[in-house]
C-alpha cells in the first residue's frame, strides 16, 4: 500500500509524452521533488545527476560542439572543393535553413520528453504498437554511431591541424601518419580526464569554450578581409554570388556537386541535439533544453554563413587551398590570404577553438552511452551505466567513448578516404537518428503526442514534413564518391555506406538473433509504480491517493 506522504505522478498534468502511456502505469514519489524531478519520474527514470546546467550551460556545450570556425575548417575540403566559393555560399544558406526545420521539430520532442535518452526514448514512445523496441534500437544505435564517431573525427582534424602548424613553422618537419594517431590518442585521453569531472565543472569549461569560439570567430571575420596581403583584398561579387564562382570539383553534374557540398554544413550543424541528452542535468529542462537546441541551430545558420562569406570573398586560388602542400585547407587558406606569420597565427587560434569542440562532443557522447546503457542497449551496459558517486557523472561511459575514438582512429592507416568517411558517417548517422522520431510523430502517433510547454502549435506538422523531406533527400547524396568511372578506385571510394551500413547491420543482426528476446525499449527504473486505473477518475489523482491506498508493483 502507498504510505503516508507517497503521491502518484500523473504524467497527463505535466505535459509529457511518457512510456507510461503504453504500460498503463504511473509513478509514485515518496519524497518531496521539484518540477524537473517530477517530470523525469513521469517519464520513468530516477533523478541521478545533479541539475547544475542552466539554459546557457546547455547552449554552451552544444555551441562548443558546433565550433563553427573549426568545424568549417575541418570540412572546407568538401564544400569549397565540390562547388567553389559561390556554391559554398548558397549551399550554406539552403542547407542551414532546411536544418532549422529539423532543429525545431527536435526541440518540440525535447520539451515533451526531456530525458538523456532523447531521440531513442522518443522513438520507443511514439512507435506503433509492437514496433517500439525495434525502432528505438535503430534510433539509439544510429545516434550512438553518429555521436561516438564525433570525438574521433574532431580530434583527427585537430591533430592534423596541430602538426600542420608545426610543419608550417618548421619546414624540416615531415608529418607521418603515426604522429597524427599518437596525438589523436593524447587529445582523446586529455579530454576524457576533463569530461569525467562534475557537471558544474563541465558547464563552466564549456562556457569558456563558447567564449573562445565566438572570439576566434570574430577575429577571423574581421582579420581575413582586413589583413589580406592580396590585391585586391577581396573577390568581386560575381565570384561570391553568381555562377561565375561555382567551381565543380567532382565528376558529377554541377547541381549534384552543389548537393554534395552540403556535407560541410550538415557535419558542422549536427551537434545541436546535445541539450536533449543533457536535459537530466539541466534545470527547467522542458523549456531550457529546447530553447538551447533552437539557439544553437540559429547561431549556426547566421554565424556559419558569415564565416563562409569571408572565405568566399578572400580565397584567391581554390585549388591551392583544397589541394595544397600541407593537406589542410584552412591552413592553406590562412597562408594564402594573410601571409606566413599572420596566417599561422590565425590558424593557431582556430586550433585552440577546435579543442573545445572535441571536449564538448565527448560530453554529449558519454551521456548517450549512459542513457542507452541504462536501458541495456549496449554491450557492457551494467558497467557503462554506473554513475560515479563523487562526481555524479557517467565516468565509465566517458572512457568507453575515448576508447572508441582510439580504435576508429586506426582507420587513418588504411587511407585518407577511410578516415574521411568518419565525417560522413557522423552526419548520416545523426540525421537518421534525428528524423525517425520526427517522422513517427508526423505520420504515426496522432493525438497521443502531448506537446510540452515549448511547442510549434499548428506549425508542428508542416515543420516535421519539411524536415523529413530534407533528410530523405540528403542522406543518399552524402554516400556518393566525388569521382566515377575509371577514376573510382579503392582509394577514392566513399566508404560511408560500408562503415555505417556494416555497423548498423551488425546491430540489427544482434537484435534479430538475440536482443529482440530481452530488449523492450526504455527500462522504467523508478521504484514505485501503481496500476494505471488509479488515475482514470480525476478524483483519484495526487490529492486523493493517500486516502484510497494504492498497491505498489
Amino acid at each position: 500500500m502507498v504510505s503516508q506522504g507517497d503521491r502518484v505522478v500523473d504524467e497527463r498534468t505535466l505535459n509529457v509524452t511518457s512510456i507510461f502511456q503504453k504500460t498503463g502505469d504511473h509513478a509514485v514519489l515518496d519524497h518531496a521533488a521539484d518540477s524537473d524531478e517530477e517530470i523525469l519520474t513521469a517519464l520513468g527514470y530516477k533523478q541521478e545527476f545533479k541539475r547544475d546546467f542552466s539554459i546557457w550551460s546547455s547552449f554552451s556545450v552544444s555551441f562548443s560542439i558546433l565550433g563553427l570556425l573549426p568545424s568549417v575548417a575541418s570540412t572546407l575540403g568538401y564544400n569549397l572543393a565540390y562547388s567553389g566559393p559561390a556554391g559554398s555560399v548558397w549551399g550554406w544558406v539552403v542547407a542551414a535553413i532546411l536544418i532549422q526545420f529539423v532543429a525545431f521539430a527536435m526541440a518540440e520532442l525535447c520539451s515533451s520528453m526531456p530525458t538523456a535518452g532523447g531521440l531513442y526514448y522518443a522513438a520507443a514512445v511514439l512507435a506503433p504498437e509492437g514496433w517500439g523496441p525495434l525502432l528505438s534500437w535503430i534510433t539509439g544505435w544510429s545516434n550512438f554511431v553518429g555521436l561516438c564517431t564525433g570525438p574521433c573525427s574532431v580530434n583527427f582534424a585537430l591533430s592534423a591541424m596541430i602538426l600542420t602548424a608545426v610543419q608550417i613553422g618548421n619546414s624540416d618537419y615531415v608529418m607521418e601518419t603515426f604522429h597524427v594517431y599518437l596525438l589523436l590518442v593524447a587529445l582523446l585521453v586529455f579530454e576524457g580526464f576533463l569530461t569525467m569531472n562534475s557537471t558544474k565543472f563541465i558547464g563552466n569549461l564549456n562556457k569558456i569554450g563558447t567564449v573562445v569560439n565566438l572570439v576566434v570567430l570574430v577575429i577571423f571575420i574581421v582579420w581575413m578581409p582586413a589583413g589580406s596581403i592580396n590585391r585586391p583584398k577581396t573577390n568581386p561579387n560575381s565570384i561570391v554570388w553568381t555562377s561565375e564562382g561555382i567551381v565543380n570539383g567532382t565528376e558529377w553534374p554541377t547541381g549534384f556537386a552543389f548537393l554534395m557540398g552540403f556535407l560541410s554544413v550538415i557535419w558542422t550543424m549536427s551537434g545541436y541535439d546535445a541539450p536533449f541528452h543533457l536535459s537530466e542535468e539541466c534545470s527547467n529542462a522542458n523549456v531550457a533544453s529546447p530553447r538551447a537546441i533552437v539557439m544553437t541551430a540559429q547561431m549556426g545558420l547566421y554565424l556559419g554563413w558569415a564565416i563562409i562569406l569571408v572565405i568566399a570573398y578572400t580565397v584567391k586560388n581554390v585549388q591551392d587551398v583544397v589541394a595544397g602542400q600541407y593537406g589542410q585547407p584552412m591552413g592553406s587558406l590562412c597562408l594564402q590570404v594573410l601571409g606566413p606569420k599572420a596566417g599561422l597565427a590565425m590558424f593557431s587560434l582556430n586550433i585552440f577553438a577546435q579543442f573545445f569542440v572535441g571536449q564538448g562532443i565527448t560530453v554529449a557522447s558519454s551521456r548517450v552511452v549512459y542513457a542507452y546503457s541504462r536501458d541495456g542497449a549496449l554491450p557492457g551496459s551494467r558497467w557503462l551505466k554506473k554513475v560515479n558517486k563523487h562526481t555524479r557523472t557517467p565516468v565509465n561511459a566517458v572512457w568507453f567513448v575515448v576508447a572508441i575514438g582510439c580504435v576508429l582512429g586506426t582507420l587513418m592507416f588504411a587511407s585518407p578516404i577511410a578516415i574521411g568517411a568518419v565525417f560522413s558517417i557522423g552526419a548520416i548517422a545523426q540525421y537518421i537518428a534525428f528524423i525517425i522520431p520526427i517522422a513517427l510523430k508526423l505520420f504515426v502517433v496522432g493525438d497521443r503526442f502531448r506537446p510540452g510547454p515549448w511547442n510549434l502549435g499548428r506549425y508542428s506538422k508542416p515543420v516535421g514534413a519539411i524536415a523529413c523531406c530534407w533528410v530523405a533527400l540528403i542522406i543518399p547524396v552524402l554516400c556518393f564518391p566525388s569521382v566515377r568511372g575509371h577514376d573510382l578506385t579503392k582509394l577514392t571510394m566513399n566508404y560511408t555506406c560500408l562503415i555505417y551500413g556494416g555497423t548498423m547491420s551488425l546491430a540489427l543482426l544482434w537484435y534479430a538473433v538475440d536482443a529482440r528476446k530481452w530488449f523492450k525499449g526504455p527500462k522504467i527504473n523508478v521504484e514505485h509504480l501503481v496500476n494505471g486505473n488509479v488515475l482514470e477518475d480525476r478524483s483519484d489523482s495526487v490529492d486523493h491517493v493517500q486516502e484510497k491506498g494504492v498497491e505498489k508493483s
